[in-house]
């Protein structure tokens, strides 16, 4: 007999799958880094079988896998396969001046908008409604639509005052049926109307897509014959259930750095740290605080749409191992190579001169292969971009540590090589084992998250933390949260401005351990 103590984590790149398994140590058994596939499928299947053939037997062992994934986020930059959705606005006559969809592209709006409406509803600031539900213009809105596949709503305050969304929520399913999608705004952002409003409709329109990285994950682990759990990682470094994931696609959307700011704290035993993962085309810097990524302040840009959910605060930088160096201009990218580094880089037999071959030159083991006599031009000009390099790097990280210099700096990814040793902006440099795919180790180390925004006068501040602790922690169980072991793990206090009385926004997060199997199995 053997515990069920193995995790298997999985993150789909634009380039690679990577996969991992843990023991209930958290070691690290088995990894694999395979080519993404068109149909996502074929890269999941091909990275879990690689790992699972490494483990043998072990493989029953397996009770979780986790996925994390940029699908969404290509999605909605390609304009693929989006669903076509109406938009209802609740906060008629006010809010009116600026319709849905404001500064969105136009072939977006093209390809998802089926019709939108601004209808009587909303609240004030303190909860007051703005007027009446207009009930019977939401259902004439609706009989009136040609085609659509789901309705997003997004009430003025309705993070702070549910009750009207919820309404109509209930109303639509009555007119259209129990099984009519439906996607709430206060389910998805915060305050902020235009953003919310945005992230709502979007998260409307990935839902197809979602479905299918879903059903993806779900036909490889039967395949395997796997008897596991299976969860999707979100924006906060956190995990949610397969139908969670189903319903709010968006929260998937920043999955891929959050997973690698968390497997690289997790990888080196820093939970404050910053960041640095290293791909082909790009080096993402991000901070983790507390052993979570430290999440941006500012409203997000998904595909030329101004979103409010939070992400994690990632600055890129236009550095990697793919990164073209003109010998003509000395100029160092932002083209790449990318994937094809392996046929076009000096250092693989190709022509084309890359940070790669500098940092090669410069005396890095890369690959085991030395680099081809050079004319003298070309190792100039890969001597100054390396030079480039750790500028470029310095600069990004101390943008990111906020002037303090003895952060510790944890460099991940398979570009890794092209990090200094030594940068001045920062502290201690590590280079953890298994950092080349610390984004499936934090896919497999996350705890299911949920969060919660709830707006109060001053006077009211305990109850409204209260209220949004209980929201908080009703999710994070949603998502798979072990009920027993969930807590809160942070609390956001923002003021409001423009009150009539001292209001405060206030934000809680909270996480836990996956809820576990406690059954033994026999291993065959």
């Amino acid at each position: 007999m053997s515990a069920r103590d193995l995790s298997l984590g999985v993150d789909v790149g634009g380039t690679n799958t990577d996969a991992v398994i843990l023991d209930g140590s958290g070691a690290v058994l088995a990894h694999t880094k395979q080519p993404t596939s068109d149909d996502v499928t074929g890269g999941i299947r091909a990275s879990i079988a690689d790992v699972l053939a490494t483990i043998g037997t072990d493989r029953n062992r397996v009770s979780r896998v986790m996925l994390g994934t940029t699908h969404a986020t290509n999605a909605i930059v390609q304009r693929r396969r989006l669903d076509r959705v109406a938009m209802i606005r609740l906060g008629a006559p006010a809010a009116t001046e600026y319709p849905p969809l404001t500064g969105w592209p136009q072939d977006l709006v093209d390809m998802v908008l089926a019709d939108s409406a601004m209808l009587g509803g909303g609240h004030m600031v303190d909860g007051t409604p703005i007027s009446p539900l207009d009930r019977d213009g939401i259902l004439r809105f609706v009989d009136g639509l040609d085609h659509f596949d789901a309705i997003a709503v997004a009430g003025i305050f309705s993070p702070s005052s549910p009750e009207q969304e919820l309404e109509v929520a209930e109303l639509l399913r009555g007119h259209l049926g129990p099984d009519a999608r439906v996607f709430l705004s206060q389910d998805i952002g915060p305050t902020g109307l235009l953003e919310r409003e945005n992230a709502t409709l979007l998260n409307a329109a990935l839902y197809s897509v979602a479905s299918s990285v879903t059903e993806a994950l779900v036909t490889v682990v039967a395949e395997e014959g796997l008897d596991a759990v299976t969860f999707f990682a979100q924006n906060d470094g956190t995990l949610m259930s397969l139908d969670y994931a189903t319903q709010y696609p968006v929260l998937t959307i920043g999955s891929g750095p959050a997973n690698s700011i968390r497997g690289a704290a997790y990888l080196s035993g820093h939970d404050d740290a910053i960041v640095i993962d290293v791909g082909g085309t790009t080096s993402d810097l991000g901070v983790v605080v507390g052993g979570f990524p430290r999440e941006s302040t500012l409203p997000r840009e998904i595909g030329g749409v101004r979103t409010n959910f939070r992400m994690p605060d990632v600055l890129s930088v236009g550095i990697g191992g793919g990164t073209i160096v003109d010998v003509a201009t000395g100029r160092v990218g932002p083209e790449s190579v990318g994937y094809r580094i392996n046929r076009e880089g000096l250092l693989f037999g190709g022509s084309t001169p890359t940070l790669t071959d500098a940092a090669a030159l410069g005396g890095r083991s890369v690959a085991g292969r030395s680099l081809p006599a050079l004319p003298g031009a070309t190792s100039q000009a890969l001597e100054r971009a390396w030079e480039v390099v750790a500028d470029r790097l310095d600069q990004a990280v101390e943008r990111l540590s906020l002037g303090r210099v003895d952060i510790p700096l944890v460099v991940v990814g398979g570009g890794g090589f092209l990090v200094p040793d030594r940068l001045p902006s920062a502290g201690e440099i590590l280079r953890p084992d298994h950092g080349g795919v610390a984004n499936a180790v934090g896919a497999a180390i996350s705890l299911a998250g949920g969060r919660a925004d709830h707006m109060a006068s001053m006077e009211d501040r305990e109850d409204a933390i209260a209220q949004a602790s209980e929201a908080a922690i009703a999710k994070a169980i949603q998502a798979g949260a072990d009920p027993l072991e969930v807590s809160v793990v942070e609390i956001l206090e923002t003021h409001v401005p423009y009150t009539a009385r001292p209001t405060v926004n206030v934000s809680v997060k909270a996480a836990g351990p996956l809820a576990t199997l406690t059954a033994d199995v026999a291993v065959g």
